[in-house]
């Protein structure tokens, strides 16, 4: 599935603009990374010099990464910052202290991290695809759901075969008390990736919740048609059609 399909297929979902986070507008360009570290600030880390030191970042780096293995996080965390000081476009001691303070449940120290890391990136990669999941992910427990779908459409583009993505930001939608754009992520889902009966299995759910009970009988019916091995399914169909023929 090309990422453009899938877009053009939500493209009748109104949902928010996506961040400007183009992969191709990545750079390391304090300017270019603007538009997505101005929701969180800066970063809090102080420059040593007015140049820039690799051998002295790559030194602390090191030594971050040995803290962490021994699980000394504070002394790692004090590291990491001291590469990043030497040398702000550091991605890797950039990423490594941005999974530190995730892993210390620290994520509003986690997040601006995340976002230079993500401006930073020229390639798709799978650290750049994890990073803007978690940033979807933490402002979705912070209840900013309009946020995190903009997060979450940026990890379908650049990952689009991760149909989890796609889960996760219809039930935002759904959680958010707007069935009707969870239900469209769905069919739009569907008209992708046709033989994915899991989809169909929770566009079911949805109806079955609004009270659209011969529809959702028939999502399940899909799902079973797909993936005639699964019990759940089948108990599904079952359950929901004997309550309609009450």
């Amino acid at each position: 599935m090309k990422p453009e399909k899938f877009m053009k297929a939500l493209a009748y979902v109104s949902v928010a603009p996506l961040l400007a986070l183009s992969v191709n507008a990545y750079t390391q360009d304090n300017s270019a990374s603007g538009n997505v570290l101005d929701r969180y600030g800066g970063l809090d880390i102080e420059r040593v010099g007015p140049t820039i030191d690799r051998d002295l970042a790559q030194k602390m780096f090191r030594r971050g990464n040995i803290y962490s293995n021994l699980q000394r996080y504070e002394e790692a965390i004090d590291e990491y910052r001291k590469a990043i000081s030497a040398d702000p476009n550091y991605v890797e001691a950039i990423r490594n202290l941005a999974n530190t303070y995730y892993f210390l449940e620290r994520y509003d120290e986690a997040k601006p991290l995340l976002a230079r890391f993500i401006a930073l990136q020229t390639d798709v990669t799978a650290s750049l695809i994890a990073a803007v999941s978690t940033l979807a992910e933490l402002e979705r427990q912070s209840g900013n759901f309009a946020v995190s779908i903009e997060y979450d459409l940026r990890a379908i583009e650049l990952d689009p075969l991760n149909d989890s993505q796609i889960h996760i930001m219809a039930n935002t939608y759904n959680n958010a008390g707007d069935a009707d754009k969870a239900l469209q992520i769905y069919l739009a889902g569907i008209d992708v990736m046709p033989g994915n009966a899991f989809f169909d299995r929770n566009l079911g759910r949805i109806l079955e919740q609004e009270g659209r009970l011969d529809e959702a009988l028939l999502a399940y019916e899909s799902a079973v048609a797909k993936d005639p091995e699964s019990e759940f399914y089948a108990k599904l169909v079952d359950n929901l059609s004997r309550r309609l023929q009450r």
